[in-house]
């Protein structure tokens, strides 16, 4: 319910849209303005709605969120008494990228107020609406400005946390989701796309534990790391549990194939995991012996064996794992139907 009596004259005046507005034009906007009573729960905005007005929070709770895909909640802002909310939106005349809902009871003033438009309001009050409207370039250009300078003046900062963003933790590798994120965007045509799975990991983790996997991971991680440093413009990934990958900028099928084969070559001369006895709990043992290392390794060039790359890499990864599966100790090209010919 939107009524127009009782507006805070005092939190009229401290936006910034409304700076620099004479006393009756002050008015003008506070005669324009309105009172929006919200429940408990009840929706303020949903995304894609277009911002036709900003609230004042007089009263009350705010809470801005965005569904995930599996349908919780992520929440993004939380406005209480005396806060803004939507100002930046209204000005750039944007569309709402969140929900807003009501935390509790809340009283808001909004501008402009229900039945007005800012082309209704040019119409009556053109000088004032001009002013409003310089005011809101002025605030948009100052916030700009103001994130760029937080992001030079905090560049090492923010760095940093871009690379932990995509950096797997245990091996220092990129995580896969740089892919879709970035990697796509900075492909160069040819692009190799090499991808590696170590043979018999089950074996090396179930009788060696989980802590020799992990350091297999991170000496195979050290190979493909060494790799992009001599090579450079390339990346080098880590997919899934123990599914490493690198990408290579400018690089033709026969370099490719050189560097699978050197990768390859690098693994089996991962010095073995020695023959151990492991005791098990009904008294008896078991001997395992040395454990030597090796891998398949599934490579393809976009856009040759394929223009798509997201299906390109699928179509890799699923030679990688067939290749796996049916024999081991290998190195595979991946070609399309259309390269074969």
């Amino acid at each position: 319910m939107m009524h127009r009596e009782n507006v805070d004259l005092g939190l009229i005046q401290k936006q910034e849209l409304f700076s620099h507005l004479a006393q009756s034009q002050i008015e003008f906007v506070m005669s324009h303005t309105g009172i929006l009573k919200l429940p408990k729960n009840a929706r303020l905005f949903s995304p894609g709605e277009r911002a036709s007005c900003f609230y004042m929070l007089i009263s009350g709770d705010i809470r801005v969120f965005k569904k995930r895909d599996d349908g919780s909640d992520e929440e993004m802002a939380h406005f209480t008494s005396g806060d803004t909310i939507g100002d930046f939106d209204f000005a750039r005349g944007a569309s709402y990228d969140a929900c807003a809902d009501a935390a509790k009871d809340c009283h808001l003033i909004t501008f402009p107020g229900q039945g007005f438009t800012m082309d209704s309001l040019s119409a009556k009050e053109p000088g004032t609406v001009c002013i409003i409207l310089l005011n809101a370039i002025v605030m948009m250009t100052g916030r700009i400005k103001a994130t760029n300078r937080l992001l030079l003046d905090n560049l090492s900062w923010v760095q940093d946390l871009h690379r932990r963003a995509y950096e797997d933790a245990g091996t220092g590798l990129w995580k896969q989701t740089l892919i879709t994120d970035e990697i796509k965007d900075a492909l160069s045509d040819p692009a190799a796309l090499i991808m590696v799975k170590p043979d018999r990991f089950k074996i090396l983790v179930d009788s060696r534990g989980h802590h020799a996997g992990d350091e297999a991971m991170i000496k195979i991680a050290l190979i493909l790391k060494n790799m992009t440093r001599m090579i450079g413009h390339s990346w080098a990934l880590r997919l899934k549990s123990n599914e490493v990958a690198l990408i290579i900028n400018d690089c033709n099928a026969d370099q490719a194939a050189e560097i699978a084969k050197h990768i390859a070559s690098e693994i089996k001369d991962i010095e073995p995991s020695p023959a151990i006895t492991v005791d098990k709990a009904d008294g008896s043992s078991e001997d395992f012996p040395p454990f030597y290392f090796s891998a398949v390794i599934s490579w393809c060039i976009w856009p040759i064996d394929g223009s798509d790359w997201d299906s390109l890499f699928q179509s890799n990864y699923t030679t990688l794992l067939d290749t796996w599966k049916a024999q081991g100790d290998s190195i595979v090209h991946y070609k399309n139907n259309e390269s074969k010919g």
